[in-house]
């Protein structure tokens, strides 16, 4: 049934008709029949019946619109984005369907979204639509805590999930594992101990962190260690992960010159794997002294050496070289500045002891790792910096030279794809700064027991994910993964209401956040249901400061 209109034009006057018709098939024809003439009735009342007969099925939404209520409803935009790409890259389903998935996915995504405590994380939900796009029911920050413990009971599996997902039935071969350490403010962390601290924070305890990719730099894998555990002694954790974990058996481990060491190699063998790492200065140095490896051979092009049945390849890099010694020239100009400084406040000042200002400046060298060429020496009140051109020279023999190893044959993997993988570690370092200093923030810590920190950074790592693809989409945006967050989680929902009936009406983006959208092959929906949670922490913000 519809309104059928037509307009006539008869002695230079034009005429409207409205009759309201229907069609019916009559022999296999569509014949249309006149159900009434409507061309006596007002433009209003045409309109109206039409509305009425487009909207047949839900009068409801024709009442008056004194009885419709806008309201301003949630964020969406983000959320609905990072639940769009946590399920196409396998996150979600990883996590699986259950209750205890979906708060881990929003913890996931809280961390993308605006980093902080579970208490922040439940603050935030009551923002953004959360329940509404993953179907959650009320939670506080205590159902966030106890997340975390299932997080950490549960890491294998959901890691196994994953890379069953990204990898199906062929599963890479070559992995790429290093650490890093955060440190903590607190002194209550279950696994904070003090150990060798890569912030350079002394005093503070800290937490080990293990990091394991695949080829490509993406996280198949993370755990946590005390914070005084040697780098060489996690690498068994990961080797049992790969070998009961993700069923692989022809590996090759990429790790660096302090990770994979004589008896890391000696295990990686037993299991039928393959290395590649790198050796100290110091190592080289032995080797050269033992006639293995000649100093003639380090070039900018790549030079083979094969001793023992291991593999060394050598380079020297220019540029490397360069900022080495202009590094070692700033130290020595700053070590020459300071002895001008002491010797200058000694003229002044008689009283003032030599001894004291030698010991500041020989503690100065020693910071500075320059002690093994450069000393200093007093003559009557003045200081004077010496410098010992010998071994200087021996020093300086080895910038930018570096020696990688490998148990792989030639066949199997030439000279360049070696060098290049190792450098592929590159990879790991980038997850560890967005980890500790970019957009994730690992710290600071808001958690004490050993699950609630193994969960804490497994979210971290299940976000770096999400980080790393949005970088990728987002790349000729110009805009960082924060910023492109922030600007998506201004989208709200509008929350319409007609006789008690709601729903939320997604707006259409517009400018900037439909870019980002498109560039992400995401699309928005028309509306969301509306969930009546109570989502909220048990712990107020305090009423009163003072």
């Amino acid at each position: 049934m519809y309104v059928d209109t037509a307009y006539v034009k008869r002695k230079g006057k034009t005429y409207v008709r409205h009759l309201l018709r229907e069609s019916h098939r009559e022999g296999g024809k569509v014949k249309h029949r006149t159900i009434a003439n409507l061309s006596h009735c007002s433009p209003e009342e045409i309109e109206a019946i039409k509305l009425a007969l487009k909207h047949k099925g839900d009068l409801s939404l024709l009442s008056s619109v004194k009885e419709v209520k806008v309201s301003q409803g949630l964020r969406v935009g983000a959320v609905w984005l990072l639940d769009a790409l946590a399920r196409r890259l396998g996150i979600t389903q990883a996590l699986g369907k259950t209750r205890q998935g979906k708060l881990a996915l929003w913890q996931v995504m809280a961390r993308l979204i605006d980093q902080g405590s579970r208490l922040s994380a439940v603050r935030l939900a009551g923002l953004h639509g959360v329940c509404e796009v993953l179907g959650l029911d009320a939670f506080n920050e205590d159902h966030l805590y106890n997340n975390l413990a299932w997080l950490a009971d549960h890491q294998e599996k959901i890691e196994k999930r994953l890379f069953k997902v990204r990898y199906g039935k062929e599963p890479p071969t070559l992995f790429l594992y290093d650490v890093t350490s955060s440190y903590l403010e607190g002194e209550h962390n279950a696994l904070g101990a003090f150990g060798y601290n890569r912030d350079k924070k002394r005093g503070k305890k800290q937490l080990v962190i293990g990091l394991l990719t695949g080829s490509d730099g993406v996280p198949v894998a993370v755990r946590v260690f005390q914070g005084n555990t040697q780098d060489p002694r996690t690498l068994e954790e990961q080797i049992r992960m790969l070998i009961e974990g993700f069923g692989v058996k022809e590996v090759t481990l990429v790790g660096d010159r302090g990770m994979i060491k004589g008896p890391q190699r000696e295990l990686i063998g037993r299991q039928g794997f393959h290395y590649i790492s790198a050796i100290t200065k110091a190592q080289i140095r032995r080797l050269i002294h033992t006639g293995v490896l000649q100093i003639g051979l380090f070039d900018e092009d790549l030079k083979e050496v094969v001793d023992a049945g291991v593999r060394y390849i050598l380079r020297r890099n220019p540029l490397r070289a360069q900022q080495v010694r202009a590094n070692r020239r700033d130290k020595l100009e700053a070590i020459r500045k300071l002895a001008q400084e002491k010797t200058n406040y000694l003229m002044g000042h008689p009283r003032a002891r030599v001894e004291v200002a030698l010991r500041d400046i020989k503690e100065r060298i020693k910071k500075l790792g320059i002690y093994q060429w450069v000393d200093v020496k007093a003559e009557g009140r003045g200081l004077h910096v010496e410098v010992n051109r010998e071994v200087l020279s021996q020093v300086e023999e080895l910038d930018g030279c570096y020696v990688i190893t490998t148990d792989l044959k030639a066949e199997d993997a030439d000279a360049q794809v070696v060098h290049d993988r190792y450098k592929d570690l590159a990879l790991v370092e980038q997850a560890f700064r967005t980890f500790k200093q970019g957009h994730l923030e690992v710290r600071p810590i808001f958690v004490r027991s050993e699950a609630s920190t193994r969960g804490h950074v497994f979210v971290v790592m299940l976000a770096y994910i999400l980080e790393r693809e949005l970088a990728r989409l987002w790349r000729d945006s110009e805009v960082t993964v924060a910023e492109g967050l922030d600007e998506l989680g201004a989208l709200r929902c509008v929350k319409v209401e007609v006789r008690g009936r709601c729903v939320n009406k997604v707006p259409e983006p517009e400018g900037m956040a439909k870019r980002l959208l498109e560039a992400a092959d995401v699309k928005l929906p028309m509306s969301l249901p509306v969930r009546k949670a109570d989502v909220a922490t048990r712990k107020g913000l305090v009423s009163k400061r003072r």
